[in-house]
């Protein structure tokens, strides 16, 4: 399954040069955790290999680590996080709004439905 994100700064030969290993460990995630009973199992692994992946990054560019080194790093995660709901999380938000419904004092606060009672 091809999940080519829209990313425009990373070029397509870089992205074709990373997604095979970013394919293989995804399968590999997704294998251990279906190995276990916790079906948030993959959390942990997930969080494990970005961690390891960055420090190795960090190590094999830089050697050493420095203040701007952590801030641009824990920069990325976050945009990682931001992107990852703007991607995801919200348009899926939207279509379960859209079949269950909102919350009407979501819509009180934006002025677009009646005030609800307490």
């Amino acid at each position: 399954m091809g999940y080519g994100l829209g990313m425009p700064y990373v070029k397509p030969e870089h992205r074709a040069a990373l997604d095979p290993a970013i394919g293989e460990l995804a399968q590999k995630i997704a294998g251990l955790a279906r190995s276990s009973p916790e079906e948030t199992a993959y959390a942990g692994l997930l969080n494990y290999a970005c961690t390891s992946l960055a420090l190795r990054v960090v190590s094999a560019r830089f050697g050493k680590v420095r203040y701007g080194i952590i801030a641009t790093v824990s920069g990325v995660f976050h945009n990682v996080a931001d992107e990852f709901y703007r991607r995801v999380a919200a348009p899926y938000e939207e279509r379960q709004i859209g079949a269950n419904g909102d919350l009407p004092e979501v819509g009180a606060l934006l002025g677009t439905e009646p005030r609800a009672t307490p």
